[in-house]
């Protein structure tokens, strides 16, 4: 079925909000005890006192029960607001909802609608961070989600006259994102632990394992453990899936891959967006030139079944984004040699809302929608329904959108912290915009 005919037949003739995820998909940092039904709305605090006595309210908490309630009454959920965002452009654009419940077989959809909206629902798909151990800091993220960036603030300080930065990504270590520290017991964690020990490890579909960098945390090693000396107990056909920005050091992706050598449905997450250097300064840390080969030996020691791309849709990468993907298709016609599939998702960045691709002024953004509509042109043989449907989303959504998010500050803010930001980065990380960007570089020069 083609994705807008399960729009309108599976999911709005139900509610014309309706989404499976807020059922059975959620994304839990267990790190710190917050979750969401998916990576795109805000994460909420997930209550200890219920873990007690619950160790599924790490997932059912009331917060979501009370978004369940508002989608089966056709309501629309506010913290949803980047699916709303892509339906409201019209051109049947294809939203994150379609693909969070397609994967859902009709039973479950009934199910998941005819419920009671306050009753506890095992999960299907998990995505979980145990902590937020990283070695690397993309200009994107922030504190909460990595170490390297935490340390980073701590030692050079806040990041000055981020005017439009409400959430404060930038201005402090977010220690709050690691209350627990490595001698003490993270109830959470465990919470969760018991809960994929009772049922979870029954009735989940796929288990997805980020960060932070999960080959960084002690608690990667604890579950792959489990796996390898009782996974003949795991639901049959399950998934495991694990991000990983392929950074680590050799010895760690050796024994990545000795410990994932032989389970037959391991899905390879990563992410990457732009090209060479262009990439590195985005993702500080990153080797390209390494991330490359990791990537191509994970394809030749077939250790994954399916390698996932993960592009993170920023002002930046729109430069040689085109570029990028025509060395996924690359990838692509090596899988046909090799054996593991891959293909990419775009994901568009909202927040910080001052590095959003809506920041650029028109002429950037209809030169780059151009050369995106002009990659897909030539290269649509070679991809997916779903890459395509991502990038043509992304062209409408460049001629389309105006805004980041509801209550983003007006473009003229976010480009003067846009400017406020990569001096201060460059400075920091001792890089050259300018220099690096250079289509984006004249533009920003004149900020």
């Amino acid at each position: 079925m083609k994705d807008i005919d399960f729009k309108n037949k599976k999911l709005d003739t139900k509610s014309a909000s309706f989404c499976a995820a807020k059922w059975y998909n959620a994304t839990i940092w267990l790190g710190s005890g917050m979750t969401t039904s998916c990576h795109h709305p805000l994460p909420h605090k997930i209550d200890l006192e219920e873990i007690k006595t619950n160790p599924s309210a790490i997932h059912n908490t009331k917060q979501k029960k009370e978004q369940r309630r508002q989608m089966q009454c056709g309501d629309r959920p506010a913290g949803c607001e980047y699916c709303w965002k892509i339906e409201d452009i019209g051109r049947d654009a294809i939203s994150d909802r379609v693909y969070k419940s397609k994967i859902y077989t009709d039973k479950e959809l009934d199910d998941a609608y005819q419920s009671d909206f306050q009753k506890d629902f095992n999960l299907r798909t998990l995505e979980i961070a145990f902590d937020r151990v990283c070695q690397f800091a993309c200009t994107y993220c922030n504190p909460a989600f990595s170490t390297t960036w935490a340390n980073n603030i701590k030692n050079q300080g806040p990041y000055m006259n981020l005017m439009s930065d409400g959430r404060n990504h930038f201005t402090h270590a977010h220690d709050s994102a690691e209350p627990y520290k490595k001698d003490e017991i993270n109830p959470y964690v465990e919470a969760f632990y018991k809960w994929w020990e009772s049922d979870l490890h029954k009735t989940l579909d796929e288990l997805r394992i980020t960060g932070g960098e999960p080959m960084m945390s002690p608690n990667l090693w604890r579950l792959l453990d489990w796996i390898e000396t009782q996974g003949d107990k795991m639901k049959p056909g399950m998934r495991i899936a694990i991000n990983s920005n392929l950074g680590a050091k050799q010895t760690i992706i050796n024994r990545f891959k000795n410990k994932l050598n032989g389970f037959k449905n391991f899905h390879l997450y990563t992410s990457c967006e732009a090209i060479g250097k262009q990439a590195e300064y985005i993702r500080d840390g990153l080797d390209y030139s390494q991330w490359h080969s990791n990537l191509l030996h994970m394809m030749i020691d077939k250790v994954p079944s399916e390698i996932h791309n993960m592009c993170t849709i920023n002002a930046l990468c729109l430069e040689s984004l085109p570029e990028f993907l025509e060395k996924i298709v690359w990838f692509k016609t090596a899988s046909a040699i090799y054996g593991p599939t891959i293909n990419y998702t775009l994901n568009i960045l909202r927040f910080p809302s001052f590095q959003s691709p809506l920041v650029l002024p028109d002429d950037l953004r209809n030169r780059f929608k151009e050369d995106l509509a002009k990659f897909l042109k030539n290269n649509e043989k070679f991809l997916e329904q779903m890459e395509i449907n991502h990038t043509q989303r992304l062209i409408d959504y460049l001629d389309v959108v105006k805004t980041p998010h509801a209550g983003a500050a007006e473009q003229s803010k976010l480009q003067k912290d846009f400017k406020a930001f990569y001096s201060q980065y460059d400075k920091r990380q001792e890089k050259n915009f300018e220099k690096t960007f250079p289509i984006i570089g004249e533009w920003y020069r004149g900020l």
